[in-house]
């Protein structure tokens, strides 16, 4: 599976302006059967803006400079360290319907270990962009695993999808689990069950 790299969805976002996306929303609104120049729509592209460069600000982040301050003072720890409940909202590629759940994580470290803020925020850059849910963990897993030179890294994302409990099929009580293992966690059955146990406590 291809990744898209950090640079290029940088280099790709300079080339639509603030103005022109205004532009663009304003003709959505009209395109939807609405007059933008009414009261009520006037600000309404602006303020649609300004919620875009939050849902998607994970383009402008780059994962790896997220993880770079790490910690070599942990007396030789070297069991898994697990951060679950981890709040997931991204919204999905293909229709740019919310995807709202849950991500816990694991990895073992083999020198240093990092912030436990720095977990979740990892799991915040890859989901504030267009995702498959599929694709979300496992860009977590190998930016976690690639950054801490882990042993091994566990990631499991628990979400609803609105282009589906909202639209089409409209299973409301729907949800997708995906889990995604490497090093240790993939090679070692028991550690990985331990994973799982402990997640679903």
């Amino acid at each position: 599976m291809k990744l898209v790299k950090d640079t290029d969805l940088n280099e790709q976002s300079k080339k639509v302006s603030d103005d022109e996306a205004l532009e663009a929303f304003r003709t959505i609104l009209s395109w939807m059967g609405e007059d933008p120049s009414r009261e009520g729509l006037v600000e309404t592209p602006k303020r649609v803006l300004k919620a875009y460069k939050e849902y998607f600000g994970g383009y402008s982040v780059d994962a790896n400079k997220v993880l770079e301050k790490t910690f070599g003072d942990v007396e030789g720890y070297d069991d898994m360290v697990v951060e679950k409940n981890i709040s997931v909202t991204s919204h999905c590629e293909h229709h740019m319907a919310p995807i709202v759940g849950t991500a816990h994580l694991a990895y073992i470290p083999k020198d240093r270990v990092v912030g436990l803020s720095k977990l979740a925020r990892v799991v915040e850059v890859f989901s504030k962009r267009l995702q498959t849910q599929e694709r979300l963990t496992m860009q977590i897993a190998q930016s976690l695993m690639t950054a801490l030179d882990a042993k091994g890294v566990a990631v499991t994302i628990d979400a609803a999808h609105q282009c589906m409990t909202m639209r089409g099929i409209k299973k409301e009580n729907a949800t997708t689990v995906t889990n995604y293992f490497l090093g240790q966690f993939k090679e070692d059955l028991s550690i990985q069950n331990r994973y799982l146990r402990f997640i679903s406590k």
